[in-house]
């Protein structure tokens, strides 16, 4: 089979499951709503905060503070993309058709990975926009140096939080194994490790906390981290490559 007409048979499948509309709209949902609460929130407290906290408060990185949530959404459509064969057998039926495996695997994240980047995208800048208008008069502008950086990063940061899912997925096959081990890995391990001191230099490297780096335009007066926007979206960039090569690996050794 072609690679276009594996290409058209990806999205013909992603776009026919229902959990496909579900997870990406909730992701968007929670994000934004996330977003704005957390403006309306900062902004009512801006008066208590340090001079310090003042001169590097950051009104567009907190217009995103609901991507650490609605980043869970993109990782369940991630799995799902992938594992959803496996879990209904129909991966026996998609390899039969298309022995290729690497034409298979890449065809799929290439879809659901411009899917993600569209909704990523769209999301980024209605949670600036929104986020913005609760902020205030402590608001940023799109013009300003680094914004816009930061807002067409927040789109490719849940594109990459989906393509490092589906890589994982690939590799365990299991949609409860792999959200068993990504759900709480960035909800809780990431976090702990990225903030308490005896493992904050690790968790800096974790693909998250590296790649959330790009929605950043200024840093706070302790943050030591050794990689600017750009370092960190390289970091994720390699963690997502080795997911994906990993999940090919493992795809072409075993049987379906």
């Amino acid at each position: 089979m072609a690679a276009t007409q594996v290409l058209r048979s990806e999205w013909t499948k992603i776009r026919s499951v229902a959990s496909t509309v579900w997870t990406l709209g909730l992701a968007a949902v929670v994000t934004i709503a996330l977003g704005m609460l957390i403006s309306i929130l900062s902004k009512n407290d801006y008066d208590n905060l340090s001079r310090e906290d003042k001169i590097t408060f950051d009104p567009t990185y907190t217009s995103f503070a609901g991507t650490s949530l609605g980043q869970l959404a993109m990782i369940v459509f991630g799995v799902l993309v992938v594992s959803n064969e496996y879990n209904t057998g129909m991966i026996r039926t998609s390899l039969a058709a298309v022995p290729q495996r690497g034409t298979f695997l890449f065809s799929k994240v290439t879809v659901a990975a411009l899917l993600a980047l569209v909704v990523g995208l769209a999301t980024s800048f209605v949670s600036f926009f929104l986020g913005q208008a609760m902020l205030g008069e402590y608001k940023a502008h799109l013009g300003d140096p680094g914004v816009l950086r930061a807002v067409f990063g927040g789109g490719i940061y849940m594109m990459l939080i989906a393509m490092f899912s589906m890589g994982v997925a690939a590799m365990l096959r299991s949609p409860m194994l792999s959200l068993g081990i990504l759900m709480p890995f960035f909800f809780l391990i990431s976090s702990i490790l990225g903030n308490v001191s005896a493992t904050k230099k690790i968790g800096r490297y974790l693909p998250d906390q590296a790649g959330s780096k790009i929605m950043q335009v200024k840093t706070p007066f302790d943050d030591d981290t050794p990689y600017g926007p750009w370092g960190g979206l390289g970091i994720m960039v390699a963690w997502t490559a080795l997911a994906l090569i990993g999940g090919y690996v493992l795809l072409k050794k075993r049987d379906a």
